[in-house]
């Protein structure tokens, strides 16, 4: 019985010596948490769940309903109240109407929450065309 005991002692020390098992890999380390100031927050467009979100990205996916949601900086979006029950909306500058995602109604977006053309916001207005000199 001894010398079983030697031979599997021996068949151990040789398999840990030849290394992991083939098709192994090591867990890579987890990725640095961002700290509360790097990270951001909105509401997905579809499902309403509050969605938290590196500061900087384009767009965030949903984990509740798999919505791919765009995101605006605050310089562009305009916020206008839902003309039927007045919840305050967001929506992107340029936009025609906006709707609620409370009561699904359709709000018109006026001239006086539209944004100005980028030439106008620069301070650098074109000369028309057609100017003579």
């Amino acid at each position: 019985m001894e010398n079983r005991e030697k031979e599997s002692m021996e068949n151990q020390e040789e398999n840990e010596e030849a290394g992991p098992p083939p098709g192994w890999q090591p867990i890579p380390p987890p990725l640095p948490v961002p700290s509360p100031s790097e990270m951001a927050q909105m509401v997905c467009g579809s499902c309403r769940q509050l969605l938290a979100y590196p500061r900087g990205a384009r767009h965030v996916k949903c984990s509740c309903c798999q919505t791919v949601n765009f995101v605006l900086e605050a310089h562009q979006v305009g916020q206008v109240k839902c003309a039927s029950c007045a919840v305050l909306l967001m929506y992107p500058y340029g936009a025609s109407s906006v709707r609620c995602s409370s009561c699904r109604f359709v709000t018109e977006i006026g001239d006086h929450n539209r944004r100005a053309p980028w030439s106008v916001q620069q301070g650098q207005s074109a000369p028309p065309s057609n100017t003579v000199r």
